[in-house]
């Protein structure tokens, strides 16, 4: 019986960890699959090396917390509880996905087990404290640090990353020596080589820091029961997230439709090292993370700074105090027409690249919608919510009761 419990409770952690393949793959790589960078399988290899490497280092740290920290008796990880568990973190990711609002895996895993703590009255609170202290200043912190890149530092960042792919081979071999030795393509410029292993190297640091928090959600309950130990529940989470990653992953690489990807090249890789530097730094410190918010809270400090910078000239130019929010700041600042200076007698003077003069201004519709952003963080903090209320029920009425 117990051999089937455990076989039941593996088979529904590998679907946990198969969604997070699915669900964090495109979001690392779409942009390097997107610059034409990488092929998708490099992608998915890339994100099963990385992710696994995350996992088996810091990522234990962060099982340890969700398996024995949560709770003052983990003797209550009975697996029957531990498949419950999974249960309700599996159900979170298929409502996730159903809304367009992607959950958060790490904020519904700690939901579900602090319900289990309700029920059975042994809820750690200094831990759960200290995690819920740090679930609402990483945010905050992702908010701010976009908000300074976006309004000072995202031009010169495009300009020094920015991606002009050309056609041919990124690397050649020269074989005029004894040993052949690579050399940039015959069309590759040395900008778009750097570029290149920019992109692909913020997308290794994004499958880290999700191997770093995430595996924890797939595996931490049956590590916690101790009927399955630490390293292989490591080895068969990130088996299972290589899998989706192979998978389910190729469809958001494709259409690059999930999370930070819908940015332009550019603001997709200051969102991605924002928030995989604070997911990495929660993760080492033990703290579950959770990635899809503070990207989210990223993008909307990224686009707040870069739209609060275009327009408070634009507006000093129309004769307007207030700066307004564009949603597009961040779409058209490549490329954008230059604003003249009305005080210089005429002459064509520009300003910064990047600031769009006023009648290619968007309209009022276009303007920054924060309905969206509360329908996405609401729902980020809802589902967690449901899930702790739906675990404390069939907890208290199941099995404590």
């Amino acid at each position: 019986m117990t051999e089937t419990l455990l076989a039941v409770g593996v088979l529904i952690a590998c679907f946990v960890a198969y969604n997070i393949g699915g669900a964090t793959t495109g979001p690392a790589f779409g942009p390097a699959v997107g610059a034409g960078a990488i092929t998708k399988v490099t992608a998915a290899a890339l994100m099963s090396v990385c992710f696994f490497v995350g996992a088996w280092t810091l990522g234990r740290r962060v099982v340890d917390t969700l398996g024995e920290g949560l709770l003052a008796d983990p003797g209550v990880f009975t697996l029957p509880v531990s498949i419950t568990v999974l249960f309700f973190v599996g159900g979170a990711l298929l409502v996730g996905n159903l809304s367009g609002a992607p959950a958060s895996t790490s904020m519904t895993a700690v939901g579900a087990i602090v319900g289990l703590g309700l029920a059975s009255d042994s809820v750690n609170w200094a831990v759960v404290g200290e995690i819920a202290s740090w679930w609402l200043v990483s945010p905050a912190i992702g908010f701010w640090v976009s908000v300074m890149v976006g309004r000072y530092f995202y031009p010169r960042i495009d300009n020094v990353f920015a991606i002009d792919q050309s056609d041919g081979p990124l690397l050649a071999l020269e074989r005029d020596g004894a040993v052949p030795r690579p050399v940039l393509g015959p069309n590759t410029t040395r900008r778009e080589f750097v570029g290149t292993v920019v992109v692909v190297a913020i997308g290794c640091l994004m499958a880290f820091s999700s191997g770093t928090s995430n595996v924890a959600n797939a595996i931490a309950p049956l590590v916690g029961s101790g009927e399955l130990g630490m390293n292989v529940g490591i080895l068969v989470g990130s088996a299972a997230v290589a899998v989706g990653a192979f998978t389910i992953a190729r469809r958001t690489m494709e259409t690059l439709g999930n999370d930070i990807t819908d940015l332009p090249l550019t603001a997709a890789i200051v969102v991605a090292v924002i928030s995989s530097t604070i997911v990495v730094a929660l993760s080492a410190a033990g703290i579950p993370a959770s990635f899809v918010v503070i990207a989210t809270m990223s993008i909307v400090g990224l686009g707040w700074g870069q739209a609060t910078r275009t327009f408070a000239i634009v507006d000093a130019v129309r004769g307007q105090a207030t700066p307004r929010m564009s949603v597009g700041a961040l779409a058209t600042d490549e490329d954008a027409p230059t604003v003249g200076d009305p005080e210089l007698d005429g002459e064509d003077t520009t300003r910064d690249i990047g600031e769009p003069s006023p009648e290619d201004l968007p309209e009022s519709s276009e303007l920054f919608d924060p309905s969206t952003t509360v329908r996405v963080v609401a729902m980020q903090n809802l589902v967690p919510v449901v899930a702790t209320v739906g675990s404390f029920l069939a907890f208290e009425l199941v099995f404590f009761g």
